[in-house]
């Protein structure tokens, strides 16, 4: 050929450059592979967390192997990877892009992208994660791709293959080697052989990139060595004739390989050299005749590995149709494992990938595999016997079906989907990092290979579907990096470093993303970091020294992109999204030094900035995350929130801050000014020790109106309100308002506060004030509080000489204070003395009082004279008894003054400590605010155990002494009592009852089940004449409830009851329980006869009676005698229903014979209509000829001599113009 002396030429330039001139090469790809040259390593390692990142790291070039412990303590290399070219695409249309061998995911032979599997879109991540991977177009070496096709016809790429070399096979059989300056340094092959062999399908480099397989698709494969270009082995006869490589792959053993053929079947390779003589000997690992095999993938280790256990076996993965396998060839050939798909899509691509992970301490080969959208993990691993155990681990399910799985490193992988999207995902996590659109690659498919068309397309249909989709030999990773080889073109794609990811958030000008993600790199909380290593703190600090960085330079972008016209708001509004972000970082980075110097400085050019930058501080304030602030930063954040009236802010900032560094006098005459309480005694206690000057301050705003008797202002009780429990934190050695006094100071903060309260006159005393105005006053403005606080203190006491004297102290005051003087009202005074009475229950108690006091107070509470608030002062005097008060008191003398004072709850409390429950009932009869819970008292009493019979007896006894009492006050709880616990005694009950009202308000209450009393009324065992007394108590006092008292009813006698209603004439109740006895025809005659009454009223009534109400009677007792007919028709025999009828048919047509006289009546219409609904009822029940003949015989007796006309007029006249006189005789 023409170009084969230039080829010969380059050839022989190319192999004429040294490695060592090639290795110093600025753009040195060896180097940028090299640097992803990982040991994988887990963050399960978790003994190791501290050392290891979660990635790989570069292991240099050794001597001697280091062991695994060593691998596992090794750190990732700190430089930054090679940094290839910007990626554009070639821009060169000479080539022939329809070339069978070749073709991209657009062209014919890649099927059709509208019919690929889409399922759910998960949200996007780069907000998340930024950029994760770099994609780069290796200029150099698709520049060449496309020169060689045009110059030797190499025809278009149909596989790649990578290790320190990349070697490209292309359509026309041959094989394109480039160095690491992307430069043609060897091209294998000729056109001549490319016809004879077809295109290459398939290639491989061996560890050491000493040689190269190439599988072609006509069958043959071909070795090469690649330092001199030599061809070693043409091999023609490894497997059948007639099919297509598919995969040709060296083992680590580098005399043996694995080949896979469009047969589905896999075939070893063993390399030998005898006598100079190269030979390969082949050996069927697997039939496609038993499945075909369309992936394989042998497990490659790297050689700091070589010593693993696992290497001995030399581990094969094969994916067929149906399953895939995992054998040993070493020592002897042995299937470890077989794995089932499962259900899939059969046009989904087999996949298979190993890689060494660490899982427990451990470093062991993973292989993943799937076919379609679920990604399998399975961990193999010897054990001591020198078995292979298989470990299933978590699975990865997809919304994508997959063509490529690749490792990038242990913890993350790169996928590819049907249309052709990368996915990288971190492994344990499963989270989605990062998607890259890659359609401009214009991936090479492997679908002519397949389909085996240059032998004929002799392959089945199952192979020829998965090969639709298959790319097996246009991906290639190495060292990190994983190539693509597209039709005019190759790229690598690789994990860029942590620095690189931040830095291209910044070119696109999201500084909050990349803050967001430099702080997950500083918390080692991010995913597929590469470039940091060292420690934890190393990584912090170089990652923290970035951050501030950008920290200065989003400072200058927030200044520079102000708006400087427009509304303030618009400022505000800019700077409120912009400053939190320096602020928040700054404090998380605990670089407060320079966020009050440089970063404070800055933004104070801006007066709108340092505003929004000071309101920024506040929420880490209140949270105790921001203290010891700068002086001047503390001054001008209290400036402006005063200038802009935000007064409690500042308050709620200052007892969160140092105020140390102030001026001391100014911010308390701030606080002072401002009503901002809570500052100022913060400001005085930590600013300058002093505990009781605040003190002083508040006694003299609220002093004077207590003492003059006047109401507090709101603004005073809150000022009272504060001292109080100012007193209280510092008496219990606690800060105000919030923290710790601290310890040294206690005990000097106690006894400064006790001697201030109990002094006898004020610093500034007038003539006028009385004693101890400080107890006076506080017990004046809240006396339980104040108490209150008095007794915590005490509890915090030790037992010492101090201490008891100060309390004898303070109780001797209070008395002297509350006692002699009447200001204070009987509450206040109760409080005390249930203080005292608490104090002195106590176990060690060493305080004495006078119990003559006592007296005193029982005498005042319980004054005949005083009748104003009678509530209060016996809720005082229970309080003081239950706090143990009653032990100072003669027990006798208290009931009886209790009982003179009408202080029942007091006599109850008595009684109850001497078990005279019977009393009790009185006490609550007599008090009208508790009369009502008596029921639940004698109930409690009668069912709770603990209660002898003797007292239960008594105390029904007095339940039944005032029994009337209890019925009258509640009729249900009365009779609920009753049934519950003396059902056999009902008659006793109601004998006792004499008031007759009380007694049917009673039996109602137990017998009528509506009435909502929970008792089973079977277990009442009542005889009839109870229910028939309250039956005839009931035709008395509610006789229009009868009927339906009546019907849920059950005991009670027939004949007995109905003599009691016609007794009281309720003939309506009579008639019921006449139907209810079976005498039908007896109720008939009684509603019958009642409806007959109602109709001669209104026959006979004038004009100007009430038409409506009379009407309203005939119509409701009507309807009740039609339900009765109605009821019982379904019962009786043709004779007994028109017995029934026929009467009440004559009774409503008897008032309209008047209808021609010289007295009509004057309803008509309505009478008509009424007789119409009895003719339509009765009509169910008696034939119509019947009822017509009825009627005639009823018209005929009146008027004989009338013609079928004038029947026919009657008829209209009655309401049966609707029965046609078909009907009629």
């Amino acid at each position: 050929m023409e170009n084969e002396p230039d080829h010969e030429n380059v050839e022989q330039s190319l192999c004429a450059k040294t490695t060592e001139e090639e290795l110093n090469k600025s753009f040195n790809l060896e180097a940028s592979l090299s640097k992803f040259s990982y040991i994988d390593l887990d963050k399960e390692l978790e003994f190791k967390n501290d050392l290891i990142d979660d990635k790989e790291f570069d292991i240099p070039q050794v001597d001697t192997p280091p062991t695994l412990e060593s691998i596992l303590n090794e750190t990732d290399d700190e430089e930054e990877s090679f940094v290839l070219e910007d990626p554009t695409l070639l821009n060169i249309d000479t080539i022939d892009s329809h070339s069978y061998d070749t073709s991209s995911v657009a062209s014919s032979d890649s099927g059709d992208r509208t019919n690929l599997k889409r399922k759910k879109k998960l949200p996007d991540s780069f907000s998340l994660h930024g950029s994760v991977m770099r994609h780069s177009l290796l200029k150099g070496i698709s520049a060449q791709i496309v020169s060689a096709a045009d110059k030797v016809d190499a025809g278009l790429p149909t596989a790649i293959a990578v290790s320190s070399l990349i070697a490209v096979g292309t359509s026309h059989g041959l094989a394109l080697i480039f160095d690491q300056n992307q430069a043609l340094r060897l091209c294998l092959g000729n056109t001549s052989v490319g016809g004879q062999y077809g295109a290459i399908s398939a290639l491989s480099i061996n560890n050491d990139c000493s040689r190269l397989l190439c599988g072609f698709a006509k069958g043959q494969i071909t070795m090469w060595d690649l330092a001199s270009g030599k061809l070693l082995r043409s091999i023609t006869d490894a497997h059948p004739p007639g099919t297509a490589i598919l995969h040709i792959k060296f083992t680590d053993d580098p005399t043996l390989a694995i080949c896979n053929d469009s047969g589905g079947s896999v075939f070893e390779l063993t390399f030998k050299r005898v006598m100079g003589v190269r030979t390969c000997e082949s050996r069927c690992l697997f039939s496609g005749s038993k499945g075909e095999v369309c992936c394989i993938e042998p497990l490659h280790s790297k050689p700091e590995l070589k010593d693993h256990p696992i290497t001995q076996f030399s581990l094969l993965a094969m994916a067929s149709l149906t399953k895939i396998l995992v054998i040993g060839l070493k020592p002897s050939l042995k299937v470890w494992m077989t794995f089932p798909y499962g259900r899939m899509d059969p046009s989904s691509v087999p996949l298979l990938a190993w890689h060494f992970v660490a899982v427990h301490n451990y470093v062991n080969p993973m292989l993943a595999f799937c076919r379609g959208d679920v990604v399998h993990f399975l961990l193999v691993k010897r054990d001591e016997s020198g078995a292979i155990h298989v470990t299933k681990q978590k699975h990865l399910h997809l919304y994508y079906d997959l063509i490529n799985f690749t490792w990038i490193n242990s913890r993350t992988v790169v996928l590819l989907d049907s249309v052709e999207k990368l996915h990288v995902i971190d492994r344990q996590t499963q989270e989605e990092l990062e998607t890259v659109e890659i359609s401009e690659v214009q991936l090479v498919y492997n679908s002519s290979h397949f389909k085996s068309l240059a032998t004929g397309g002799n392959v089945s249909q199952a192979l020829a579907l998965v090969g639709e989709k298959a790319c097996y030999q246009s991906i290639s990773s190495y060292g990190g990096q994983i190539f693509y080889l597209g039709t005019k073109s190759v790229y690598v794609m690789m994990l860029r470093s942590w620095r690189e990811r931040v830095d291209h958030l910044l070119k696109q000008d999201c500084l909050t993303e990349a803050l967001a993600l430099a702080w997950s790199f500083h918390e080692g909380k991010a995913k597929a970091v590469v470039g940091l290593s060292g420690d934890a703190s190393k990584r912090k600090a170089v990652v923290a020294d970035r951050m501030v960085e950008i920290l200065f330079h989003y400072a200058d972008r927030a200044l520079k992109k102000c708006p400087d016209q427009g509304k303030i708001q618009v400022m505000e509004q800019h700077f409120q999204d912009m400053v939190p972000v320096i602020v928040d970082y700054c404090l998380l980075l605990e670089r407060k030094d320079l966020l009050f110097s440089q970063m404070y400085d800055k933004l104070s050019e801006n007066s709108v900035a340092k505003g929004v930058f000071l309101e920024c501080l506040e929420p880490y304030i209140l949270s105790d995350k921001l203290v010891g602030m700068t002086p001047q930063v503390m001054k001008d954040l209290i400036v402006h929130f005063q200038d802009k009236k935000l007064m409690e802010n500042v308050e709620a900032l200052i007892v969160h801050m140092d105020i140390t560094s102030l001026d001391i006098q100014q911010v308390v005459l701030m606080c002072w000014e401002n009503r901002l309480y809570d500052a100022m005694i913060y400001v005085y206690n930590r600013g300058m020790n002093e505990f009781i000057s605040p003190m002083e301050k508040l006694f003299r705003v609220i002093s004077p109106p207590l003492n003059a008797g006047r109401t507090l202002t709101d603004e005073q009780v809150v000022m009272g309100n504060k001292l109080l429990v100012y007193i209280s934190c510092c008496l219990a050695g606690r800060a105000y308002p919030l923290g710790d006094i601290p310890e040294d100071l206690v005990p000097l903060v106690k006894n400064q506060v006790f001697e201030f309260l109990i002094r006898l006159h004020s610093a500034e005393a007038s003539p006028e004030e009385e004693i101890y105005p400080y107890v006076r006053t506080l017990l004046h403005f809240d006396t339980r509080e104040f108490l209150n606080v008095l007794a915590l203190t005490f509890e915090d006491f030790k037992n010492d000489k101090q201490a008891v004297e100060y309390q004898q102290r303070i109780v001797d005051i209070l008395l002297k204070v509350m006692v002699e003087n009447s200001d204070f009202t009987p509450s206040q005074v109760g409080c005390l003395f249930t203080f005292l009475a608490r104090q002195l229950a106590k176990p060690d108690n060493t305080l004495f009082v006078n119990r003559t006091l006592f007296d005193q107070v029982l005498e005042f509470l319980c004054s005949p004279d005083d009748d104003s608030r009678h509530s209060e002062r016996q809720q005082v005097l229970l309080e003081l008894l239950q706090a143990g008060g009653i032990v100072q008191f003669e027990e006798s003398r208290l009931i009886r003054m209790a009982e003179k004072a009408e202080f029942y709850q007091i006599c109850e409390f008595m009684y109850e400590r001497e078990h005279q429950y019977d009393k009790i009932i009185d006490c609550y009869l007599r008090d009208p605010l508790r009369e009502e819970e008596v029921f639940n008292y004698i109930h409690n009493i009668l069912s709770i155990p603990g209660h002898s019979a003797e007292e239960k007896q008594s105390v029904w006894q007095k339940a039944m002494d005032h029994i009337e009492e209890l019925v009258s006050l509640k009729p249900c709880k009365a009779a609920e009592l009753v049934a519950t616990h003396f059902s056999e005694q009902i008659e006793i009950v109601i004998k006792k009852l004499q008031n007759q009202v009380l007694l049917f308000k009673f039996l109602r209450s137990l017998l009528d089940p509506r009435e909502g009393i929970h008792v089973n009324q079977e277990s009442l065992q009542m005889p009839p004449s109870v229910t028939e007394q309250f039956i005839e108590l009931l035709c008395q006092f509610d006789p229009n409830q009868v009927i339906e008292t009546l019907q849920v009813l059950e005991c009670y006698r027939l004949e007995e009851t109905i003599q009691i209603t016609q007794k009281y004439q309720l003939h309506e109740v009579t008639a019921y329980l006449l139907e209810k006895k079976g005498d039908i025809h007896g109720a008939f005659l009684i509603m019958l006869k009642r409806l007959q009454s109602k109709l001669q009223e209104i026959t006979h009534q004038d004009e100007k009676a009430k038409e409506d109400l009379s009407l309203k009677d005939v119509e409701d007792t009507m309807v009740e005698t039609i339900a009765l007919c109605q009821r019982n028709s379904h019962n009786l025999n043709q004779q007994q229903r028109e017995a029934l009828w026929f009467p009440l048919l004559e009774a409503m047509m008897a008032p309209q014979k008047l209808s021609g006289s010289a007295a009509p009546h004057l309803h008509p219409e309505a009478l008509r209509s009424l007789t119409m609904q009895v003719l339509n009822s009765m009509a169910a029940f008696i034939a119509l000829p019947s009822i017509l003949q009825r009627i005639l015989q009823h018209e005929t007796r009146q008027e004989k001599e009338k013609e079928k006309e004038k029947i026919q007029q009657h008829c209209d006249t009655i309401g049966l113009s609707n029965f046609q006189m078909i009907f009629l005789p």
